[in-house]
């Protein structure tokens, strides 16, 4: 189990201003991720690329959904050199979802893991994308410049999807996984508790995910990010993370992270190096 350290508003401003990034976005500030002061202190981040504005409308991420912006070319560059002076050997890449672009962003992707190779040939890296619509061809493009992780996030229990996750569709997310699998790639996803899910569609939602063979679960506390987005609807304790990470390690699911502020890119490293 994985436990909050303390980290004072006072940190997080420093340490904001300190991986401006120059232009870049991250994950960890467009999300309002809970564990940015820990991460930043620790000089790591997960890039958010293709803009900060998404085309869908989940209700529970604080990504902003706008008329998408302008895809920089430059961006993939820009990034392998953030990562560079950042001194990072494991780079996470994720992204709006670009339900606009002819290849949702599949290439975009896929550069920016090549333009980190190229620059830094032993950082290694992981994706975690949108579903492409399940577009085999798609997935290929990123899956073509060799990730060291592919990772994309079930989220929720298929119940919740359309009530929850507009445009996105529980099987189709499930095969995108299997897919990535199939091809020899290492493969994580991540869910989220407390949205109104019964422990039974939990402990569904596991065994399917072990059905595709996925190598990491990470499995988190939602946490509203804002009054006007999806409310909580149960705080887990620790003893129920428990009962459920060791529900999954008994399904066969090599390594699971479990715990309130657990996040899918929380500790990717660590996490990655744990799996091999």
């Amino acid at each position: 189990m994985l436990e909050k350290k303390k980290i004072t508003i006072a940190d997080i401003a420093a340490l904001k201003k300190d991986f401006a990034f120059k232009g870049l976005n991250t994950v960890c500030q467009s999300a309002k991720c809970p564990n940015i002061g820990e991460c930043f202190k620790k000089r790591t981040a997960t890039f958010l690329i293709l803009g900060k504005y998404c085309t869908r409308g989940c209700k529970f991420c604080a990504i902003e959904k706008h008329e998408p912006q302008h895809v920089d070319p430059q961006e993939p560059a820009k990034i392998a050199q953030a990562v560079s002076e950042l001194g990072l050997s494991y780079a996470v890449i994720t992204s709006v979802t670009r339900d606009d672009l002819d290849d949702e962003g599949a290439q975009h992707f896929a550069n920016t893991v090549n333009a980190i190779k190229k620059l830094l040939p032993h950082v290694k890296t992981e994706v975690l994308t949108p579903d492409f619509s399940g577009k085999k061809e798609l997935i290929d493009i990123v899956l073509n410049s060799k990730p060291n992780v592919f990772s994309h996030n079930i989220e929720t229990v298929s119940s919740l999807y359309g009530k929850i996750r507009k445009g996105a569709d529980y099987n189709r997310s499930l095969r995108v996984l299997k897919y990535a699998k199939d091809k020899g790639f290492k493969v994580k996803t991540g869910i989220m508790l407390g949205l109104g899910e019964t422990e039974d569609e939990i402990f569904q939602t596991i065994k399917h995910i072990k059905q595709c063979n996925v190598d990491i679960l990470t499995a988190g506390q939602y946490l509203s990010p804002t009054k006007k987005h999806y409310p909580v609807t149960k705080e887990y304790c620790a003893q129920e993370f428990q009962n459920i990470e060791n529900f999954a390690k008994n399904t066969g699911i090599a390594n699971v992270i479990c715990g309130r502020y657990v996040r899918s890119s929380y500790l990717a490293e660590e996490n990655f190096l744990k799996s091999c």
